[in-house]
């Protein structure tokens, strides 16, 4: 086969080409100990938040930060890891990347409040914004464009590898070790992945790269953290109404609309807003973004769920969520027949649909619910996920030529790392304030001192009713009855969001598969898919 048309996207050593496939597994290696931190932690957050000695004492909206704070971070600076990795190599970032979030991960395990678990977090968040764009943009520039859904397929399997490893590794360590051993964990793994990447991954830079956009990456940065603080600040105090909440989440709201005005008069953007033009690129971005959403936010009061309510431990609560990751690791690479046969619209549309039918699902779970009902619904969810990312990923990819794939991995990774994020602060502030509403009038019979702390959580509550022992007989009950409903609520938010991407990928998705693009330039690729 040639190419005559496309001098700007030479075809790929044959040396290079040989070892694709060991370099996709050394990429997979650096992604899983991203998404592994992650998946590891949310096992952990209940003993995080248990009082020293066992944890940090961490309340619910010091959990969400110490999860936000890894993710803003990560989503504020995927644009200018992308663009860096374009302009000085990607394998050069993806090391440093790897490095900093090696030493990030020790620092965080020896924490000692949580002010500085969340703040090691935002260091993890800065190696881990180097390391996803990278992986990505290596893969699109190793493999031919035929085998990039393939490949791309395999990818998307590692994050479900990732998170079927992530729950079961950290149950294990919590079993054994103290919490600080959930973040230890990843430096061996980052030292492992180094040293393959320095003998396997060609390093590869885009011939014309853009200007880093300092005051872009400032401006998005500052509005992400002002809007997440202002929802999960709303949530703590079971009030969205204060004049300081809603002036930070207007605040975070006006710097992002300065953010979108100033990249689309920037001559180096961050974001390029031309991107956005392509309808079925925008939806792609969407659908991503909306899943992360109502998937982030089901995944951290599930944790609560398993554990605090019905008695599980951190290896038995990582063993339920199995199913979850495994029909990510079993469909995600074969998502690609799917579409070959149905399209891409029908696969991702159905792909949600089953996803909010599984998050509506758990409005019926309760304190007695047979524990291998909440596994269909991991199991079904996951199968959704992997019929969502994989065809939105190649999408994505594929709508820029491959010597922006830094770029186009940084768009679709960032959309995806703030989905999570506000799914987080949203629905972990519905699930706060419902949980806080419904035990309030419970708390009466408490000591003024403790009433307002108590509320705050299921975990703050039990660990009250715990110190205070048979004073407070009934609360544990109330807990339960105020944690179940909070939950039931949270997971209608999450369900409709869910269809509300299904709507947008329904609209503006392609409804069949694209005609093979065997004989095309990458140029000419861009152009046919809009991007």
């Amino acid at each position: 086969m040639t190419t005559p048309a496309a001098p700007a996207a030479p075809r790929i050593p044959e040396a290079v080409h040989r070892r694709r496939w060991a370099i996709l597994g050394v990429l997979m290696l650096s992604l899983l100990i991203v998404v592994l931190d992650n998946s590891i932690l949310n096992v952990a957050i209940k003993t995080i938040s248990t009082p020293a000695p066992t944890g940090l004492g961490a309340t619910q909206s010091e959990l969400e930060w110490a999860i936000n704070a890894y993710t803003l971070v990560f989503a504020g600076l995927l644009f200018t890891a992308g663009l860096l990795g374009d302009r000085i190599g990607r394998k050069k970032v993806l090391i440093g990347g790897l490095l900093v979030f090696g030493i990030g991960s020790a620092l965080a395990a020896e924490s000692g409040t949580p002010a500085q678990l969340v703040a090691f977090r935002a260091v993890m968040g800065l190696g881990a914004a180097f390391v996803m764009p990278a992986t990505l943009a290596v893969l699109m520039n190793v493999f031919e464009r035929e085998e990039q859904p393939k490949a791309i397929g395999i990818w998307a399997g590692g994050v479900g590898l990732a998170i079927a490893i992530g729950p079961i590794t950290g149950g294990l360590l919590l079993d054994h070790f103290w919490w600080g051993s959930v973040f230890l964990v990843n430096v061996p793994i980052v030292i492992l992945a180094v040293i393959l990447m320095l003998a396997l991954v060609p390093d590869s830079k885009d011939p014309k790269p853009g200007r880093i956009d300092l005051v872009g990456v400032v401006l998005s940065v500052v509005g992400l953290v002002l809007l997440v603080y202002g929802i999960i600040k709303g949530g703590d105090e079971g009030d969205f109404t204060g004049p300081k909440v809603i002036a930070t989440i207007v605040a975070g709201l006006v710097v992002l609309a300065v953010f979108v005005l100033y990249e689309k008069r920037s001559d180096h953007p961050s974001i390029d807003i031309d991107y956005f033009k392509n309808k079925v690129f925008s939806a792609a971005i969407a659908a991503i973004a909306l899943v992360f959403f109502a998937l982030m936010g089901v995944t951290f009061f599930s944790v609560f769920y398993t554990q605090s309510v019905r008695g599980y431990s951190p290896l038995q609560t990582g063993a339920l969520m199995l199913p979850l990751a495994v029909a990510q690791l079993i469909f995600a690479p074969r998502a690609r027949i799917v579409v070959e046969k149905i399209g891409v619209k029908a696969t991702t549309t159905g792909g949600l649909v089953l996803l909010a039918g599984m998050l509506a699902a758990f409005t019926v779970l309760d304190a007695g619910t047979p524990i291998w009902l909440l596994e269909v619904i991991f199991f079904l969810m996951g199968t959704g996920m992997a019929h969502v990312m994989t065809p939105t990923s190649v999408v994505i990819m594929q709508a820029l030529p491959r010597e922006k794939a830094g770029s186009a991995s940084a768009l679709s990774n960032t959309f995806r790392q703030v989905g999570g994020a506000l799914g987080i602060a949203v629905l972990g502030s519905v699930l706060s304030t419902t949980y806080r509403a419904g035990i309030e009038d419970k708390l009466g019979l408490l000591p003024a001192g403790v009433r307002d702390s108590a509320g705050a959580s299921i975990e703050a509550t039990l660990g009250v009713a715990e110190k205070l022992g048979p004073r407070a007989q009934g609360l544990v009950g109330a807990a339960n009855d105020s944690f179940l409903h909070a939950m039931h609520v949270t997971a209608l938010w999450g369900a409709a969001i869910a269809l509300l991407s299904a709507v947008v990928t329904g609209l503006f998705l392609p409804g069949r598969p694209p005609a093979a693009p065997a004989e095309r330039s990458d140029e000419a690729e861009k152009v046919g898919t809009g991007g």
